[in-house]
């Protein structure tokens, strides 16, 4: 089994990531820390193998966790769960052993592909044959090509949908997210349909005053 310990301080997202990790076979969670502190106090007590890392700590960054643990003689792989999209930051952390990352927020099946393709490259062993099969050892890191939305769906759209539903913790309708955001209702709601058919969000139905039903969209905490 390969032995994760979740650096996350939100409780509700390490929660939502260590039921993520129990899910996929062959890992494990062998701890859970809140903070920078937290994280090196569980390394000192636990063999880890792999730490899912977020890089924003009420402690201190990530990134300077990293760098103290590599002093210290800590080599255990790093896959680093954050929202940061700064390519500097991406860049130093693939220098300090940060073999993936992974952008919030995200669904259970993102998480499972990249521990399924950090197990890949694990499990390769031996002396390589070629350029070929060294080659293969390091494209399973390797992060498919992203998927294409359906039809009809843009982009950016999608991202200012996904803003909006954040921002309202008691969800939104439709019809309030094409006001908000200059599209119409429809739009809207294609866009809203296509969060729940990913997981990220939940819909629905709240009675309004004639009784009619309207749909409900709720962002899902454990997608953050």
């Amino acid at each position: 089994m390969i032995q994760v310990l979740v650096v996350e301080d939100d409780p509700v997202a390490a929660d939502a990531h260590q039921l993520y990790v129990g899910r996929v076979p062959g890992f494990t969670v062998a701890a859970v820390a809140h903070s920078r502190a937290e994280a090196v106090r569980a390394l000192d007590r636990t063999p880890i193998d792999l730490l899912l890392l977020d890089l924003y700590l009420p402690d201190g960054h990530g990134l300077q966790l990293l760098r103290s643990l590599r002093a210290a003689g800590h080599a255990a792989d790093v896959i680093a769960v954050t929202s940061a999209r700064d390519l500097a930051v991406v860049r130093e952390g693939v220098s300090l052993g940060v073999v993936q990352y992974v952008l919030k927020p995200f669904t259970f099946a993102t998480l499972r592909d990249r521990l399924v393709r950090y197990a890949e490259f694990r499990a390769a062993a031996g002396e390589a044959s070629g350029q070929d099969e060294v080659d293969r050892a390091l494209g399973a890191l390797r992060a498919p090509q992203p998927v294409r939305l359906p039809k009809g769906l843009s982009g950016p759209t999608l991202e200012a949908v996904t803003r909006a539903l954040r921002a309202s913790p008691d969800g939104v309708t439709a019809a309030a997210a094409g006001v908000e955001l200059g599209i119409s209702r429809i739009t809207a709601r294609r866009y809203l349909e296509h969060l729940v058919s990913t997981g990220r969000a939940v819909r629905s139905p709240q009675y309004g005053q004639i009784g009619r039903p309207e749909l409900h969209y709720r962002w899902l905490a454990a997608s953050r």
